[in-house]
C-alpha cells in the first residue's frame, strides 16, 4: 500500500492592506471613520473587505442595512489581523534601522593609538547611540588588518597609510600623527649621527617603514636590537637603556609613566580604509563619518 500525503490546505491570498481594513473597521464606530484611519474613501475600503471576504472564504460582516459589523464569529480574524499587523511593524522597523545603519554587525579594526587614544570616546558613543548594532573591534598592526580587510574579516579599518596601494582597498587619510625620537635617560638627543641602537616596531610595519626613512635621511645609524609592536613596551626599554626609539607623541608623552618630551622628526598619516567596491553599508558610513567629524 502506499502512503497517502495528506493535501495541503492552500493559504488564502490575502494582504497586509485587506488586514488593516479589517482593524480599522473593527477598532472604529463607523467605516467613513476607518476608511479616514486607513487613508482610503469609504467604497476603496468596502471593495478592500468584500475581497478579504472572498479570499478567506468566510462571511466576516453582519448585514444590518447600512451597518456593517463585524461578527462576533469573526474575532479570530481580527486577532489574527491584529498580530500580523504588529508583526509586520516589527519587520518594517528592523529593515530600517539596517537601512540606517541602527542594526547589523559592523567588524572595525583598529591600530592601537586609534582606538586607545584618539578614537575610544567616538566608539563608546557609537555603541551608546546604536545599541542593535553589534560592533565588533579587532586591535593589531596595520599590515594585519588590512589582510583581514582585504580577505572580507573587517567592514571598516584606521590604521597607518601603507608605503604603497593596495590591491582591493582604497583608503582615505583621516588625520596626522607626531613622531619623536626618545633616548634613554641622561642621554642627549643631539648629533643624529650619535642616536641609537633603537628599539622600534617590527620590520613590516608601516611605521616601521617610514620611521627608517626618515632616520636614514637624517644619517642615524639605524642598528635594532630589540622590535614590539606595543608602544608601552618600547617606553620601558627606553626607561631601562636598552635603546632609542622613535614613537607617536600621543603615545610616549601621555598615559602611565610617560616620556620625557623627544625631539620631532617626522609625521605618519592615519587612514580610513574599505574594501573597493564594498557593499553599501550605513553602519559602517555613519561610523567613518562621525571619525572624520572628531578630527577635523
Amino acid at each position: 500500500m502506499h502512503a497517502v500525503t495528506p493535501l495541503r490546505q492552500p493559504l488564502p491570498d490575502v494582504s497586509i492592506r485587506q488586514l488593516e481594513y479589517l482593524v480599522a473597521v473593527a477598532e472604529e464606530p463607523t467605516w467613513s471613520m476607518a476608511a479616514t484611519r486607513v487613508g482610503v474613501s469609504a467604497s476603496a475600503l468596502s471593495q478592500g473587505l468584500a475581497e478579504l471576504e472572498r479570499r478567506v472564504g468566510v462571511a466576516l460582516f453582519e448585514r444590518d442595512g447600512r451597518r456593517r459589523p463585524v461578527r462576533a464569529e469573526a474575532a479570530p480574524a481580527v486577532a489574527h489581523a491584529r498580530q500580523v499587523l504588529a508583526l509586520t511593524g516589527d519587520l518594517s522597523r528592523w529593515a530600517e534601522r539596517v537601512r540606517t545603519g541602527r542594526s547589523g554587525r559592523l567588524r572595525l579594526g583598529m591600530i592601537d593609538a586609534a582606538a586607545v587614544v584618539h578614537y575610544p570616546e567616538i566608539l563608546r558613543g557609537f555603541r551608546a547611540d546604536r545599541p542593535d548594532v553589534d560592533l565588533l573591534l579587532r586591535v593589531a598592526p596595520s599590515a594585519t588588518l588590512l589582510e583581514l580587510l582585504a580577505g572580507g574579516e573587517l567592514d571598516l579599518v584606521v590604521c597607518v597609510e601603507p608605503p604603497a596601494a593596495v590591491a582591493g582597498i582604497d583608503t582615505e587619510r583621516l588625520a596626522v600623527e607626531d613622531l619623536a625620537v626618545y633616548c634613554p635617560p641622561g642621554v642627549e638627543i643631539d648629533d643624529p649621527a650619535s642616536w641609537g641602537p633603537w628599539v622600534l616596531f617590527p620590520s613590516g610595519s608601516h611605521t616601521r617603514s617610514v620611521v627608517v626613512e626618515v632616520l636614514r635621511r637624517e644619517g642615524a645609524s639605524l642598528e635594532v636590537v630589540a622590535e614590539s609592536h606595543q608602544p608601552e613596551v618600547l617606553r620601558e626599554m627606553v626607561r631601562l637603556g636598552t635603546g632609542w626609539t622613535v614613537l607617536p607623541t600621543s603615545q610616549a608623552e601621555h598615559g602611565d609613566r610617560p616620556l620625557a618630551p623627544g625631539r620631532p622628526i617626522t609625521t605618519r598619516h592615519l587612514v580610513i580604509a574599505t574594501r573597493s567596491g564594498s557593499v553599501h553599508d550605513p553602519a559602517v558610513e555613519e561610523l567613518a563619518a562621525e571619525l572624520r567629524r572628531a578630527t577635523v
